[in-house]
């Protein structure tokens, strides 16, 4: 599955357009990665308890998404856009959408 941030890709056809995909992951931070990270502001370093689960998240709204986007039957997603957001006390979410094309 091709998944890119562009409109359209070089050298292909847009045929098919099934609309939009979307994909979202909400994933907690408990308590000690919370302590750790507020530590590790404090002192200039990076969070990388938060990195980790940012990663994670990311990974599977995009791999929701492109699910979505195979039971359609599209090979492609273009415009994708992620979207960062905090939830409550210690919770993130990442969500991932874009449109489900068939290209040629």
């Amino acid at each position: 599955m091709l998944v890119s941030t562009t409109p359209t890709v070089e050298g292909k056809k847009i045929v098919k357009y099934f609309g939009i995909v979307s994909g979202e992951a909400i994933m907690g931070a408990n308590v000690f990665k919370d302590l750790f990270a507020g530590i590790r502001d404090i002192i200039g370093g990076r969070a990388a308890a938060y990195e980790k689960e940012l990663r994670k998240a990311k990974e599977i709204a995009i791999n929701e998404m492109i699910e979505e986007a195979k039971n359609l039957g599209a090979n492609a997603i273009l415009s994708v856009d992620l979207d960062y957001e905090t939830v409550g006390q210690s919770m993130l979410m990442v969500s991932a959408s874009g449109t489900a094309v068939v290209v040629e």
